[in-house]
Formats: structure tokens, sequence, C-alpha cells
């Protein structure tokens, strides 16, 4: 009897496709910058003997990836120049911005941050620096992925699922790597050396800079090369300066909220929410102001204004009507269940009793593996599957796997449970990720999809980061067998809303 194999050589062949081999590349670099502005920065300034409070100043740093949808319509409308003659639309913001990245580096690198207050203000500002342009280079990457296979959700879960692996390569490089790299050369708690510290960090400043061969090996997306730039050079700068000033609006009423402002208190997180929410909002509130200010004035002419930041938004509601709702509340939660059991993950496992190099051996290590091998296996279900269907899997598994965690706190310190559990998680958690990013992908216009691809992505970890601010205080009320439980029972409702998604968008065609 002839049987036929689950997966065949055909199903593996896309991988091997120029277009997931780019994303490959492009997808390391976007996994280098994070570490170097937190986890491995805050453990520099730590060992060069900064005030936990002058620290804090860092988190500006993050902003550029809480906020790049602001910008994201300068990705989809500027011309840079030259740059965008030779290389087009995508490749050149791609090229710009990791120069970018790789200058605010080797600022970074050649700025002793124990030397003078001056010295620390120049390591945060190049901090900054490199989050925006790693923000730039994630709009960039995302409206290229978009762009290399429109329409095609299989392509695009495939592709997908080599940026998550370069990603996490990348991570690994600039965060576990990093690391080594400077205790190797001598600085440690104990004994600072900035010479170790400056060498580690030139050393990823050629690294990021060597990505850009992978930009200049990349072909530009044929959409991307067929949308022509709609406006003059005038009325590009002059959408710049609104940028610009918008921007420095943002930042003075961010500022000048969290001083007048109440300060939070650990001891009641709804009201250091709602402090926080207030300042996010009224600093959001003053950017706009300040755009509307300036299309009054005659700094930007309307109609540019509206096609540059409006139009994108009512896109997506014309296109889908009352559907749109829905769509929204589906990507604001798919992700809810494991990103908010993620937020306590490893204060979990240190409780019970796991040390440091357990939980990086099992989390940093094996973790990251199985997290490929669950976006490897997304892309070739999604061959096989519906996409629709492959969601459903999806937040079933990352739901379920939160029922593992039970049994591990149940049992204590146990490396086979832990790290069955850990491993089924990420699998889990990499399926679930690769698939979402493909299902975002195809709700984008391709006109606008540096634009609608920033809202997506950044609603989609919104509510389930705030409500994993609060996991402490749920730990603290029910304990972590009854937290877990609780996690996993947030996934239900997400299984009802990818029903009536499917009935919605799916059944009629």
């Amino acid at each position: 009897m002839k049987t036929t194999a689950f997966f065949t050589r055909e199903h593996f062949a896309p991988y091997f496709d120029r277009r997931a081999l780019t994303m490959l590349f492009l997808g390391f670099a976007a996994g280098l910058p994070g570490q170097l502005i937190f986890a491995t920065l805050g453990l520099w300034l730590q060992e060069a003997g900064i005030e936990r409070k002058m620290v804090t100043m860092f988190s500006w740093a993050g902003l550029g990836y809480s906020f790049k949808f602001v910008w994201s319509p300068l990705v989809d409308t500027l011309v840079l120049p030259y740059l965008t003659k030779s290389l087009g639309r995508r490749r050149s913001w791609l090229l710009a911005s990791q120069i970018m990245m790789a200058t605010s580096v080797c600022v970074m690198a050649f700025t002793d941050p124990s030397h003078s207050a001056a010295s620390l203000t120049t390591m945060a500002l190049a901090a900054v620096c490199l989050g925006f342009s790693s923000a730039t280079q994630d709009i960039a990457i995302d409206a290229y992925r978009i762009e290399s296979a429109p329409n095609d959700i299989a392509l695009q879960s495939i592709i997908s699922s080599t940026y998550v692996m370069g990603y996490r390569f990348g991570m690994i490089l600039t965060g576990a790597g990093s690391l080594k790299l400077a205790d190797w050369l001598g600085s440690t708690q104990q004994n600072y050396q900035y010479g170790a510290w400056q060498t580690t960090y030139i050393v990823m400043a050629i690294i990021i800079a060597a990505c850009t061969l992978g930009t200049l090996w990349a072909k530009e997306p044929p959409v991307a090369a067929e949308q022509q730039n709609r406006f003059p050079t005038r009325d590009n700068v002059r959408l710049v300066l609104m940028f610009i000033l918008s921007v420095l609006g943002l930042v003075f009423a961010y500022r000048f909220l969290g001083d007048v402002l109440p300060a939070g208190n650990k001891k009641a997180p709804l009201f250091t929410f709602l402090m926080e929410s207030t300042r996010l909002m009224g600093s959001l509130a003053v950017a706009a102001l300040v755009g509307w200010v300036s299309v009054q004035v005659g700094v930007v002419r309307k109609e540019v204004a509206l096609k540059t930041w409006v139009e994108p938004v009512t896109d997506f509601f014309h296109r889908y009507g009352k559907r749109a709702l829905l769509l929204l509340a589906l990507i604001g939660l798919y992700r809810i269940s494991d990103v908010v059991a993620g937020v306590i993950s490893n204060v979990f496992y240190a409780e019970l009793g796991f040390s440091k190099d357990d939980i990086a051996n099992a989390v940093k290590t094996f973790g990251v593996i199985m997290s490929i091998m669950g976006g490897l296996l997304g892309g070739l279900l999604a061959q096989r599957f519906a996409v629709m269907k492959m969601m459903m899997l999806g937040a079933i598994l990352a739901a379920a796997s939160n029922l593992l965690f039970i049994v591990l706190a149940n049992s204590g310190k146990d490396f086979a449970i832990f790290y069955f559990a850990v491993g089924i998680d990420n699998l889990a958690g990499g399926l679930a990720s690769s698939i979402f990013i493909a299902f975002l992908s195809s709700l984008t216009n391709i006109r606008f999809s540096a634009v609608q691809y920033a809202l997506f992505s950044s609603m989609m970890t919104l509510l389930p980061k705030v409500l994993g601010g609060y996991s402490g205080a749920i730990v603290d009320g029910i304990g972590y067998s009854g937290f877990f439980g609780f996690t996993a029972a947030l996934g239900v409702p997400i299984l009802g809303l990818i029903w009536w998604a499917e009935q919605a968008l799916f059944r009629k065609s």
C-alpha cells in the first residue's frame, strides 16, 4: 500500500526561496539592537556604577518601538535622496536605518558612562537614536515582507517563520554573546573595565554594519518598485518638519506630565496605570494638536496630511466595514494568554529554586530552539491548511501550554517537567507567532503596508502588556497555580473570536 508523506520536498522548497532567505537576514538585523538598548546596556551601566534612578532615563530609548506608528507614514511616503533612486523605496529605508543603527552603537562604544554627567547624557541620546533607527528598520522590514508575497498567506507564513528565526539568532548574539564577550575581556561587577565594553560594542557595530550587505543583496519588492512618490519634494520636506514639531510636542508633554502628575505606587497598580495612561494619552493629544496647528498655519497642506496619516486608517475601515471592529478585537487579544503568563515566568522559575544558569539554559537556549521549530512548523502547516484553522490551533496550544506550568508549580524543582513545559510553551508560541504575523500581513493594503502593519503590531501587545503589569498582584492573591489557570482561561474567548472572524471574513467567499 502506497503512503503519502505528510510533508514532502515541495513543502520545504519555499524555505530556500530568495524571499525566505532574505527575511532570515533581515530578521537577524532586526534582532540585534534590542538587547544593546535594554538588557546588555543595563548591565554595562550597572557595572559602571550608574545610580538606578539615572538608568531610568534610558527607558526613553524604548519609545521608538512604542510610537513607531506615528512616523510609519513617512516610510511609505518620503523619498531618500539618491538612495531611493538607486535601491528602491524599501531597501533605501533599510540601508539608511542600518547605517544609523551602526553609527549609534559606535557612539555608545566610544562613550564611557562613568566619566561624567555629559558622557551619560551622550550615551542616553545615542541609545534613543538607536531605538528610533531600529524601530524605523522594523517598519521597513514589515512593509518589505508584506510586499514580497502579496495575497499569499502560505508564503507569508514561511517568510515570517524565517524572519523569526533570524530575529532569535540576532537576540542571542547581542544578548548572551555580548555579555560573554565583555566578561571574557575582563569587565565584572567588582572590576569595571570600560575597554571591555567599548570593544564589545565596536564588534556589535561592525556586525550591524555587515547587515547592510544583506540589504544590498535583497531584491526590491515589485509592489514597492511600482509605487511612486505621491508628493513633490517641497511637500516631503514640510511633512518632515511637521513630524519633528509633533515629536517635540510629544516629548515636552511627556516630560511635563511626568513632573506634574502624582508618582505611581507599586502597592496601588490601578492608580499607577491610570497615571501612566493619562501621561501617554495626554502626550499623544499634544502631538496631534501640534500636527493640527501645523496644518492650519500652512506648514503642511491639508490634502498631504490627510493622505499621509488619515487615509491609511480610514482605508482599513472602508475595506472591512463593521467587521473591522471584530478584527481589531482579535488583533488586540490573540496573544493575551502567553504574553501575560510570560511577564512573570522568570520570577516563577527563580522562586521554584532554579538558578540563573538553569533558567538561561532552559529559556534562552532550549526555549529559543523550540520557538524556532514552532515557527518553521507553522510555515509548513500553513501550506496544507487554511489560515484560520491554523490560528485556532495556535490559540489552543498557547492557552493549553499554560496548564503545564500548573503541573510545574505543584511539582517544584523538577528539571524534566521544567524543560517539557518551557519547550511546549515556546513551540506553541513560535507556531502562533508565525501564523499570526502572516494573518496580520494579509489584512494590510499594500498601498499603506508600512502604516497599517505598524498600527497592528502596536495593538497586538498593548492590552496583554498592560494586563501583564498586574501579574505580580494576581499571583499574590491566587498563587501560581491559580494564575496560570487564569491565563489559560483568557485564551478561551479568543477561540470564539477566531470562529466569528472566520464566519465573517471567509464563509461567504
